[in-house]
């Protein structure tokens, strides 16, 4: 196909495509129309930089647009997420991380007293906060702990992707005992991501609504702070004096969440800290000294 033949195919394209994703509501059209053109392409490069078009692209494309435009999300389309630094597999059935947790990995540098080597990732989902700090803190072990079996292989998968040999899963209940992370203590800081949307909400996006799995959405219990209130728990239990815990809720939860880990004790350092919108989204506090951490703790339910 000629150069100048090719240019104006994948204009064509990219104004059709943009044009049905406009009509069927999604927030991004025009940037979700491009990914879905290199993906039905074939290529990771720009789409300038094309010289050449599969035989079934045409094809291809109707599919992976009338997908987007039933409000499939992308990332499950083209079968990964940008978080940080990484490209994340994702997978049907397993939350897709948001770039608003990105900003949890910088509170970790930021609050943290000392080097992270021992870095325990609770509710993880697709693993995307662990396997972050595995690739930018190459000293650094994660243990993660996810409820879902199939979250929890894609955790495992993630995380040997981002550093081979230096994650580990456990398939488990944070609001049940589980012995082996008890054994984990001490740690240097705890990373979260948990289920925190109250029983009576309901997610606007279709996304998110129709394809994110409740259990990793709803928190439990009347506020949706059932499952937080024992990541909290366990941070309590597992950080070494000075360690921390960086924990995302609703913006809507800081008081909440600042009062959980206060009924908790044993944290000096209780904050709430906004992201990058302004919207308060993430519990900073840290483990005070005098109180010896033990894994035989009862955890509090």
């Amino acid at each position: 196909m000629h150069a100048t033949e090719l240019r104006a195919r994948l204009r064509r394209a990219l104004a059709e495509t943009t044009r049905r994703l406009g009509e069927a509501g999604v927030a991004s059209p025009s940037a979700d129309a491009r990914a879905l053109i290199a993906h039905a392409a074939g290529t990771e490069a720009p789409l300038v930089m094309l010289d050449e078009l599969p035989e079934d692209f045409a094809q291809r494309l109707e599919q992976l647009t009338a997908r987007r435009a039933r409000r499939e999300p992308l990332q499950l389309i083209v079968g990964r997420a940008p978080f940080r630094r990484l490209l994340l597999d994702v997978r049907s059935g397993v939350f897709i991380p948001r770039p608003e947790t990105e900003l949890a990995v910088d509170l970790l540098r930021e609050y943290l007293e000392g080097p992270a080597r021992e870095v325990v990732d609770l509710c993880s989902g697709s693993g995307a906060l662990g396997a972050a700090v595995l690739d930018e803190l190459p000293g650094t072990r994660v243990l993660a702990v996810e409820i879902d079996p199939a979250a929890a292989a894609l955790t495992a998968h993630n995380l040997e992707r981002a550093g081979s040999g230096r994650g580990r899963v456990l398939h488990a209940d944070l609001c049940a005992q589980i012995p082996e992370l008890s054994a984990a203590a001490p740690v240097d800081a705890v990373l979260s991501n948990p289920p925190y949307i109250p029983p009576e909400a309901v997610p606007r996006e279709a996304e998110v609504r129709e394809h994110d799995p409740h259990r990793a959405l709803f928190g439990g219990g009347t506020d949706g702070l059932e499952v937080p209130r024992a990541v909290l728990a366990w941070a309590r239990r597992l950080l070494r004096p000075g360690g921390v815990v960086i924990m995302e809720h609703a913006d809507v939860q800081g008081e909440s969440a600042r009062a959980a880990a206060a009924a908790l004790g044993g944290f000096d350092l209780l904050r709430t800290v906004p992201d990058l919108a302004g919207r308060d989204r993430f519990l900073v506090a840290r483990r005070a000294p005098g109180e010896p951490t033990s894994g035989s703790e009862r955890l509090s339910r």
